[in-house]
């Protein structure tokens, strides 16, 4: 096989949980281009169904599944419809995740609770629901979204990077558990230009802060995300697993200026 057709994924299928809009979106498309059917979950369902018509636009299956992700019977439910609808599954990915910036010495049990379910747990149910199906057709490859601030230290993020190191360790143990047949990996982005991001981005100290604060002197895009999710998910890296791949620009340390008090 050559280098590039490694990165070819026809005949295989995907699930990607959390791919209405931005990094899920991006990875979705990505992997149908590289030839991949899809199955796209989400509790939104007119975005979801938005990225199935780009998906079948390229020429591949698509199925748009509404899904709440911190439910763990929906999301076993909708993993089982689309190894139903579209045979087989052989990639999971995990988009699913988040938590706001604040001073962890307030922050309550509820929020890091909630933190941690958002971001730990909802991988976890993908992985219990996944992995029966692809053990099914031989083995396959788990792919989680974390955070560069999972191995980053930066003031106000203490919450969300202490649940991103538990996202990293997870894929660790996984791989270990799961191989090998199956391969478990991580992508650490940096500042992205999500919808989330985009609503600061219009600061202009925000912006510049998050520009010269990256060795490559710009915020990220999805693509740059989904391109090393299709990199993970495909035969290019056969012999890669328990690894976290950051995607930063070169971050060494988080730039986003927040109004935390003084202690």
């Amino acid at each position: 096989m050559s280098v590039l057709n490694s990165f070819r994924l026809d005949g295989k299928v995907a699930v990607l949980n959390g791919a209405g809009r931005g990094i899920g979106a991006a990875s979705a498309l990505a992997l149908a281009e590289a030839g991949a059917d899809v199955a796209v979950l989400s509790r939104t369902k007119a975005q979801i169904e938005e990225v199935a018509d780009q998906i079948r636009a390229l020429g591949r299956r698509a199925v748009a599944i509404e899904c709440d992700a911190m439910n763990s019977d929906a999301v076993a439910t909708a993993i089982d419809q689309a190894a139903n609808e579209l045979g087989r599954i052989d990639i999971a990915v995990n988009v699913v995740g988040g938590a706001m910036p604040g001073p962890y010495t307030r922050a309550s049990d509820a929020a890091l609770a909630d933190a941690f379910d958002r971001n730990v747990t909802t991988g976890v149910r993908v992985v219990r629901a996944a992995v029966p199906h692809m053990l099914k057709v031989g083995g396959g490859s788990i792919i989680m979204i974390s955070s560069a601030i999972g191995h980053l230290a930066g003031r106000g993020y203490a919450m969300y990077g202490s649940v991103k190191a538990a996202v990293d360790h997870s894929v660790r143990q996984l791989s270990l558990e799961l191989n090998p047949k199956i391969r478990v990996n991580a992508v650490a982005p940096g500042a992205i230009l999500t919808e989330a991001l985009a609503t600061v981005m219009t600061n202009d100290d925000i912006r510049k802060g998050l520009e010269n604060g990256t060795p490559l002197r710009r915020v990220g895009l999805p693509e740059d995300i989904a391109a090393a999710v299709l990199y993970l998910a495909s035969p290019a890296s056969s012999y890669v697993t328990g690894q976290i791949i950051p995607v930063d620009g070169g971050l060494v340390a988080p730039n986003l200026p927040l109004p935390l008090p003084d202690l």
